[in-house]
């Protein structure tokens, strides 16, 4: 997708965050305020649509995995009708959070649903990073950072960027002048650049 398609963009907020209103997810909404034009915007909290522990039946039986149902195909289908996929999840133990972990654990058994053909419907999408660390040094975020790159290259996504601020306690993202001001322009036409 061009920058010129930016008035077509769906942007799905996946909230991983293990409570409500935190600084990753202040992070992320001031982000969105500055959204381009036209762009919807849809946030699902993953703590709202737990999913059951993931089964790995690649190597049993036939490998299928059977149509998503209840929150898992909630998740599935707003992934897919999504053009800007956006994980907001704190920096966990320097990664994503075990809720956006296991999320994307189910993108296994989707690549495996026959006639779904969820990778290939993945390609060309944007996956985008935000998150708040408690680290005043921005590398220690690297292995989250590193995991959603490496899953945007794997399914041919474009990889849009990572937002990143400091805040140890609740609010403090608000006093990171920095990220407050990197998160205005996060989503605009000057700082998408899909590679």
């Amino acid at each position: 997708m061009s920058v010129n398609d930016e008035n077509n963009r769906d942007f799905l907020f996946l909230l991983g965050s293990a409570r409500t209103g935190g600084n990753t997810e202040h992070l992320a909404r001031r982000a969105a305020e500055k959204l381009p034009p036209g762009a919807d915007q849809r946030w699902l909290r993953l703590r709202d649509l737990p999913l059951p522990a993931f089964e790995d039946i690649r190597h049993g039986s036939d490998g299928v995995y059977p149509q998503p149902t209840g929150h898992a195909k909630t998740l599935l289908d707003a992934t897919l009708e999504t053009t800007d996929l956006v994980i907001a999840s704190p920096l966990y133990w320097y990664s994503v959070s075990a809720s956006v972990k296991l999320y994307l654990d189910y993108w296994a058994g989707w690549m495996r649903v026959p006639g779904l053909d969820f990778r290939s419907r993945m390609a060309g999408k944007t996956l985008w990073a935000i998150t708040a660390l408690s680290e005043e040094d921005p590398a220690k975020a690297s292995p989250l950072v590193d995991t959603l790159r490496s899953t945007a290259d794997y399914l041919g996504m474009h990889w849009g960027g990572a937002l990143l601020g400091y805040a140890n306690r609740p609010g403090d993202i608000w006093r990171d002048g920095k990220a407050l001001s990197k998160a205005d322009s996060f989503f605009t036409s000057d700082y998408f650049r899909p590679n």
